[in-house]
């Protein structure tokens, strides 16, 4: 199940159409859903926790906290809509398309991708790109 919920006056739009887009990925990289709590927060609300628990003093998009259970994917999955709107500001996308992208990218830590290195990070871009082109409720 897959859910989202908000610390902030941010409402996710099209949330089913994106819940099973989300359900599609996880089952293409070959896992389980399981239990996956989306959270949308601003700057602050991040810092806190990525100081609190990850003792990083910076600004993040997105923060994630694998509870997955072999390859069923459970997890909570936090994510500064300011943060998002800045970065598709310097990228020169849509808010909504760098949104989708950092919901993916989430998901796609916990089917077992990383971005330490930068192969990493190069796979990592191409399972995004690809998650991105088959969404169907834009």
């Amino acid at each position: 199940m897959i859910d989202f919920y908000s610390e902030t006056d941010f409402e996710l739009q099209n949330s089913d159409e994106i819940s099973q887009w989300i359900s599609q990925i996880i089952q293409k990289e070959n896992c389980e859903e399981g239990e996956v709590s989306y959270i949308f927060c601003d700057d602050e609300y991040l810092l806190k926790l990525n100081v609190e628990f990850l003792n990083h003093d910076t600004l993040t998009d997105i923060i994630s906290f694998d509870n997955s259970l072999g390859k069923q994917i459970n997890g909570d999955i936090y994510i500064s809509v300011e943060r998002v709107k800045e970065n598709s500001e310097t990228y020169s996308t849509t808010f909504e398309n760098e949104l989708h992208r950092v919901i993916i990218h989430g998901i796609l830590h916990y089917c077992g991708y990383n971005d330490k290195t930068q192969e990493d990070v190069k796979t990592m871009r191409l399972k995004e790109a690809a998650a991105l082109l088959t969404r169907s409720f834009l």
